[in-house]
């Protein structure tokens, strides 16, 4: 908005109810439209965060979501840990004592290896 001094994304955040720590500390500068509540974020580069309880989330240099009270949601360019692997991330909800990061895997694979119907084999555990 022209004229109006932007506040602290820690600020931004702690209205939200979203603790300031879960993007980096290089994060200062970011775009917030009041109307569609889209928040991106841009960082100076690439990097990824070892927070107290070991996980690992890494950050893209821009970093997009929409944002409401304890949630962000349709998050962009950011991946969590998983294993070995980075699994993007695409909501995070802020509860009083916990986190819960929703991240998955998107494979493409070709829709004709699925048009036979095939037999089921037994498995002891799903």
């Amino acid at each position: 908005m022209k004229g109006k001094t932007q506040r602290p994304l820690p600020e931004l955040l702690k209205e939200y109810e979203i603790p300031a720590g879960i993007f980096p500390r290089e994060a200062t500068n970011y775009e917030f439209n009041e109307g569609t509540k889209k928040l991106t974020v841009h960082l100076p580069e690439i990097c990824e965060i070892t927070y107290r309880d070991a996980s690992i989330v890494r950050f893209n240099n821009t970093v997009s979501a929409h944002i409401e009270k304890g949630k962000l949601d349709e998050i962009e360019g950011m991946k969590t840990k998983v294993m070995f692997l980075f699994i993007t991330v695409s909501v995070i909800l802020f509860e009083q004592t916990e986190i819960h990061f929703t991240a998955g895997l998107r494979r493409t694979r070709p829709r004709n290896a699925y048009e036979a119907i095939r037999d089921g084999i037994g498995i002891d555990k799903f």
